[in-house]
Order: C-alpha cells, then sequence, then structure tokens
C-alpha cells in the first residue's frame, strides 16, 4: 500500500477526557496521521496540554504533544487558528450530547471518526468494526477537488458491541445465526471521567448501564446490515443484552449464547475463530492486529487483567466454547474497551478509510 509522502494533519476533539487521553497517544507516533490540534472545553482552552490534562494513561505523554496549546472548538474551527493550513481527518472524543451538533459542522470539510453515540443510528453514517463491514464505507462521497480525505462523519460503535460483533463476524461468515443473548461484564474505564466513585463499585456489580443493553440490541443489527440506496438496512438479529458495570479498570467481558445454523462441530466453531482474517489485516494497515479474534481454549476463560492487552489491546479474546441447552452454544469473549473499542477502533476506522477512500492511497 502506498500512502502519501506527507501525513495527514489530524486533532482530536474532547482531547483531555479518557478516549481522548488514548486518541493522543496512538496518534503521537502514528505513520500515517500528524497530530496538529488539540480541543477540549473552554476551561482548558489556553493552557499547555499537560497542564490541562489530568493524565490517566500508563504510558507518558509525548514531550511534543504535552507542549501542544489546547484549544476551543470554536477556535478550532476557525482557520487562522490552525498553524499552516486545513485539518484532513478530526478524532471525536466528545460527549454525544456536544457531538451531535458540532461534528457535522466539521464534516462539511473533512473527515470526522467519532467515538461518540450522536450519529450512530443515522441511516447514512457507517457504524464501522473495520473487520465486520468495511463495505460501509461505500457510504463516503469521494474526495472533492483539493482534499486529501473524503468528507462526513464515520461512527465507532458502542464499546461493548465491537467485542460482540467481532466474536460473532467469523460464525456469521462460516455458518450464520439467528437469535443472540450476551450478559456484559462492563469495566470502570467505560464510564469515561471521573468515573464511578471507589464507594459505589468498590464490593459491589452494577447491573444497570444507562442505555447500554439498547445500544447492544440496535447496533448489531446496523453494523451486520447491507448498504442499499446510499443508506444501510439493518440485519434482522435478535439480541437479548443484560450490562452489569463490575470493578475492573480495562476490559469488557461477555457471556454470549448464540443459535448457529445448520448445529456445526464444535471444532468448525472454535476453526472459524482461529481462522479469522479481515481486510485491515489483508492491507496490513498500522493499528490492526494480526489476528482479530484468538480462541484460548474451552478451558482457558479470557481473563481482563491477562488477556485484555493481546494484539497491542485491539484483539478479542474468546474461550470456554460449549453446548447451550437453549441457543445451541456458548462461549465467553473479552475486548479491551479504551483501545479495540473506542480510540484504537476508531483509528483502525480511520486507516482504513484512507487506504479505500484518500485521494493519494493506492492498494
Amino acid at each position: 500500500m502506498t500512502i502519501r509522502n506527507e501525513p495527514f494533519r489530524a486533532a482530536v476533539l474532547g482531547a483531555t477526557g479518557t478516549v481522548g487521553q488514548r486518541f493522543v497517544t496512538l496518534l503521537a507516533e502514528h505513520p500515517w496521521f500528524e497530530l496538529t490540534a488539540l480541543a477540549a472545553s473552554e476551561r482548558s482552552a489556553g493552557k499547555a496540554y499537560r497542564d490541562a490534562v489530568t493524565w490517566i494513561q500508563t504510558r507518558p505523554i509525548d514531550d511534543a504533544v504535552a507542549a501542544m496549546p489546547v484549544q476551543t472548538i470554536d477556535e478550532l474551527m476557525d482557520g487562522a487558528k490552525l498553524p499552516g493550513g486545513e485539518l484532513d481527518i478530526v478524532f471525536s472524543a466528545l460527549d454525544a450530547s456536544v457531538a451531535r451538533d458540532i461534528e457535522p459542522r466539521f464534516a462539511r470539510s473533512c473527515l470526522v471518526v467519532t467515538n461518540a453515540s450522536a450519529h450512530r443510528m443515522d441511516a447514512d453514517v457507517p457504524l464501522l468494526v473495520p473487520e465486520v463491514n468495511p463495505d460501509h464505507l461505500s457510504l463516503l462521497s469521494p474526495p472533492e477537488s483539493g482534499q486529501a480525505l473524503p468528507a462526513g462523519i464515520v461512527a465507532n460503535p458502542n464499546c461493548s458491541t465491537i467485542g460482540l460483533v467481532l466474536a460473532l463476524k467469523p460464525l456469521a461468515d462460516a455458518f450464520g445465526f439467528g437469535r443472540i443473548s450476551v450478559v456484559t461484564l462492563q469495566a470502570v474505564s467505560g464510564a469515561g471521567l471521573p468515573g464511578i466513585s471507589s464507594y459505589q463499585i468498590l464490593d459491589n456489580v452494577i447491573p444497570w448501564i444507562s442505555s447500554e443493553e439498547e445500544k447492544l440490541e440496535i447496533e448489531t443489527g446496523k453494523i451486520l446490515g447491507r448498504v442499499h440506496g446510499g443508506t444501510i438496512e439493518p440485519a434482522e438479529v435478535a439480541v437479548s443484552a443484560q450490562c452489569n458495570r463490575v470493578p475492573v479498570v480495562d476490559g469488557h467481558t461477555l457471556c454470549i449464547s448464540v443459535d448457529l445454523k445448520g448445529e456445526p462441530a464444535m471444532e468448525d466453531v472454535r476453526e472459524a475463530w482461529r481462522s479469522f482474517r479481515a481486510e485491515p489485516q489483508e492491507r496490513g494497515l498500522p493499528s490492526a492486529p494480526a489476528q482479530p479474534t484468538v480462541y484460548l481454549g474451552d478451558d482457558e476463560p479470557p481473563q481482563t487483567r491477562v488477556h485484555r492487552d493481546l494484539g497491542e489491546g485491539m484483539t478479542t479474546s474468546i474461550g470456554r466454547l460449549r453446548e447451550c441447552p437453549i441457543l445451541g452454544y456458548r462461549f465467553v469473549a473479552l475486548s479491551h474497551n479504551t483501545l479495540r473499542g473506542a480510540a484504537g477502533g476508531a483509528l483502525l476506522a480511520a486507516e482504513l478509510a484512507v487506504a479505500r477512500c484518500g485521494r493519494r492511497a493506492a492498494g
């Protein structure tokens, strides 16, 4: 793959939050994107990034990024405030309530890849998991004259949905399926900053996360749907979800039961996960894991502390496959919620958009 010599100019919106920090870390040394601007709330504006952020990542802030000034979003929209020219791509870690109005304004002139939920269910917006539905990028219009990338919005799904569909995609391709039941055990980092208080979560499981079950149930159908007439027709998928917040920092665990078609042998199911590769792997995208799904073993369940960082946090770990008396098969999956489920997944989506849609990209 050949990418233009100069990097694509990138900004992060909501740069001081949990997901924003992940974006900053991943973009600091990215081979295709140059982190050009950081935007956050007015209380952070004018400060050096190091002074505006409460840094919670284990990797230190890149020195050059730490010295960058934080702008307000309105300032960033003013081309005079952006040194050296216009943006090619914006990574959004904004809250959904803010993102709904702001992201379309940026999307008039550049590509917006968002982790916010505001536009996920818009019929003409790709809800992208690159290994699962890369063809949904066909909804983006080709870049206009003078643009390196298409303008528009690409949405990252809910963090728990990403783990679910990555575990299901190899099974869908190999066998097809009907009903799905999923129970999630979700890390506290999914609640963002400042998050849940220690008094609420220590020695506790909170069996409710606002709107999470609905997101799992409806986003899955859109991701597995098809492009038709300039919109996405959702697949008819019956998903029953129950979501729980648990005292784990990173990593969402999913206990899944699925009704597979054709009653495949257990070894065939295991092999579907082991052999699964998709377009990001074929193209050798920088953030793509060598194996998007790994089957650990029938007696080796995925564990957050042990397995969440497989594939640099981009691999979905699966184990404990066994028969289910109601839906045929059941298993456990684990996905890193702030890497694959947030900033890492969005970055991989951006890489795929560059590879497929960029004016100066060639596959």
